[in-house]
């Protein structure tokens, strides 16, 4: 649900609110409230888009609006899905498996319908292993990129970016630190946990093995 996203607003280069979704819409619009001009800036937690958030009326109104109440044909759906289930009867419990479209080739197919547990059970099998087998790199991948989409937002203008940016890719954390610490400290700091993922995994695959 849309409340449980965690964010970060920020007030210029000042951090004024960190937390669920909902929390950090109140804080941010009780700023606003006090100084309509205030300049704010809400960043998701995990990838550091902006989230926009519309600040009119009252806080219930704010509320409301992040939480839109359900369509009809959404509830017409979830009443059939519960009566499908009912007509089902007990059986094993969900397990949060999402039904989507791939496309393979026939022997593709073929191949996957052969393997134990047919092919839904063989494609979440070869997932897991590519996951496992990824070494973190998916882990980097995504800090980096979160780390670099804020620093581009909010440090684009601050002395050493640049070369910032550079040592975050290049996996330099001790180079990283001390440019980001010439920065606004909220800046810095934010920064410092988005890209700290990624340090911490090319730090674990850089060291020698026992």
């Amino acid at each position: 649900m849309e409340e449980q996203r965690r964010c970060t607003a920020f007030r210029g280069t000042t951090r004024i609110a960190s937390g669920a979704l909902a929390q950090v819409a109140l804080e941010a619009k009780a700023v606003l409230d006090a100084d309509e001009s205030a300049p704010i800036l809400i960043f998701d937690d995990a990838t550091s888009e902006l989230i926009e958030v519309d600040f009119r009326g009252v806080p219930e109104d704010v509320l409301k609006r992040l939480n839109p109440p359900p369509s009809r044909e959404a509830c017409a759906g979830a009443s059939g899905q519960a009566a499908g289930e009912a007509r089902r009867g007990p059986g094993r419990p969900k397990l949060g498996v999402v039904a989507r479209e791939v496309t393979l080739l026939p022997r593709h197919w073929d191949w996957l319908n052969r393997q134990p547990g047919g092919a839904s059970v063989a494609l979440r099998k070869l997932v897991e292993e590519a996951r496992r087998g990824d070494g973190g790199k998916d882990r980097v991948r995504q800090s980096q990129e979160a780390a670099y989409r804020f620093m581009a937002a909010m440090a684009g203008n601050e002395a050493g970016f640049e070369e910032a940016a550079r040592a975050l890719f290049a996996g330099n954390k001790e180079r990283f630190h001390q440019l980001v610490e010439a920065w606004p400290p909220d800046i810095g700091d934010y920064a410092r946990g988005l890209a700290g993922p990624a340090f911490e995994v090319t730090s674990r695959l850089a060291a020698p093995r026992q």
